[in-house]
């Protein structure tokens, strides 16, 4: 029998690292070769610096999975938790509201491209994921279009890690486990340029990889309830940036279709790629759209649903309720801290920096080309890959039991530096406000890991 104290709490001890080996199971963590190694455990931070328990330092250089965006401590979204906090933390938004999720809506209405005039609130990018797909088939259910229950997605893609999420997801190592569970759905070719799917060269092939979804609409078009895409960059299948035009490509076909587009901002969104949404770059309007991750700014979960009137009014038409929900939708203590996310963006001109730092970023990661084993390196905004390679002339790639993308980011924390891989591809995502300094060192950390790991 386990000695528990009030509410069930273990007795104070001072190995945390013992205890997280005993109890904590982490996610997207081999945990067999966790647990023999010492765990990094974050016991503050300071801008887009992390201190662990040891008071050791280390830049954040993954932006702690993609989210933060002004930094840590950053005192105007501290102070916006703790104003909430003097009022309420939380209450339902089932059949109540309030008013942070209340302003949070109008102001992302306002915000977004096209005609997202809707706002159903979430707590992870995969729900916000899930609820799209089920207001996309409830559009065309109470429409009539009971028969419009496939989806379509791009391969590579990565929308989260629900039943529904997966079902148009396309990343084996994640998703193969599950395929039982799954409902059958449709993918159309990447624009992975430099492992074309087709065997084609851009810019001679003209966007053939988006052409593939014309031909999966001609065949099952009516069928179909959306084209679900994650907008120019597909983030977990190894930061695949899309070229100029194919996500306009991709509207335009499935438009013409006439499908629900879908677009996946949870990575994207909040200035990553240099826009405030993916989607304005290329002008495309979806007609629901799943947002996340920096939606506050990296504080705390929360993300949103956007949809359309027109979808909207396909439920309230028919007198029909969405039942769907969560325990902590429109959290208020969430909600405040996004809407002062947004102030920053406004006072701090965060858009502008964070097109100046991703110019910082191209001219640093340039010094990697030189390495033999860097394949390629991808990049829009502030989102980057680094794809290494065994070969750089056929490029071919590492045995996937060599794990060197691992190894480098392993090497690259004792030089402080905190970051992940996707396989091969080690990924660069600092937060839009990193200083032009911790970039470069950032690079001379990959630069001096890369070559020790993979080769010079």
């Amino acid at each position: 029998m386990k000695p528990r104290g009030p509410c069930g709490r273990l007795p104070v001890v001072d190995d945390l690292a013992a205890l997280d080996h005993r109890h904590v199971w982490h996610p997207f963590t081999d945990m067999a070769a966790w647990v023999d190694d010492e765990p990094l455990i974050i016991d503050r931070a300071e801008g887009c610096w992390l201190y662990d328990s040891h008071g050791r330092r280390y830049l954040d250089g993954n932006a702690s999975l993609w989210v933060n965006v002004h930094g840590h401590r950053r005192a105007e979204l501290d102070d916006a938790i703790r104003t909430q906090l003097d009022r309420v933390a939380h209450t339902t938004f089932l059949g109540l509201s309030n008013p942070p999720a209340i302003e949070l809506a109008a102001r992302l209405t306002a915000l977004a491209p096209g005609e997202l005039d809707r706002v159903f609130f979430s707590e992870s990018g995969a729900s916000a994921v899930e609820v799209a797909l089920k207001m996309a088939y409830a559009y065309h259910l109470f429409r009539g279009e009971g028969h419009r229950s496939l989806f379509v997605s791009m391969d590579g893609a990565y929308h989260g890690d629900t039943v529904g999420s997966v079902s148009v997801g396309r990343v084996d190592v994640f998703h193969d486990t599950y395929r039982p569970l799954l409902f059958p759905t449709r993918g159309f070719a990447q624009p992975y340029c430099y492992r074309c799917p087709l065997g084609l060269t851009y810019p001679v092939c003209d966007l053939a990889c988006a052409d593939t979804l014309d031909d999966i609409l001609a065949r099952d078009g009516d069928r179909v309830a959306a084209v679900v895409v994650e907008p120019l960059v597909q983030g977990a299948a190894g930061i695949i940036t899309a070229p100029d035009g194919h996500l306009r490509r991709v509207a335009e076909i499935a438009r013409r279709h006439g499908v629900l587009l879908v677009a996946d901002e949870v990575a994207t969104g909040f200035g990553r790629t240099g826009t405030l949404f993916a989607c304005e770059a290329e002008g495309v309007a979806p007609d629901l759209m799943a947002v996340g991750k920096s939606l506050t700014g990296g504080y705390l979960p929360m993300s949103a649903t956007l949809a359309t009137d027109e979808i909207f009014e396909a439920f309230t038409a028919g007198g029909h309720t969405f039942f769907h929900g969560h325990s902590y939708s429109g959290n208020p203590l969430a909600a405040a801290v996004a809407l002062a996310n947004l102030d920053l963006f406004e006072a701090d001109a965060t858009l502008t920096n964070a097109r100046l730092l991703a110019n910082v970023l191209a001219t640093e990661t340039a010094r990697l080309t030189p390495l033999r084993p860097v394949g390629e390196i991808r990049q829009r905004g502030l989102m980057c890959g680094i794809e290494l390679v065994e070969d750089r002339d056929t490029r071919r790639p590492f045995p996937a039991a060599a794990r060197i993308g691992a190894r480098v980011c392993r090497a690259a924390r004792e030089q402080g530096l905190v970051i992940r891989p996707l396989g091969d591809t080690i990924v660069v995502m600092p937060a839009l406000a990193m200083q032009p300094d911790d970039v470069r060192f950032l690079v001379d950390v990959l630069i001096k890991c890369i070559s020790e790991i993979a080769g010079p």
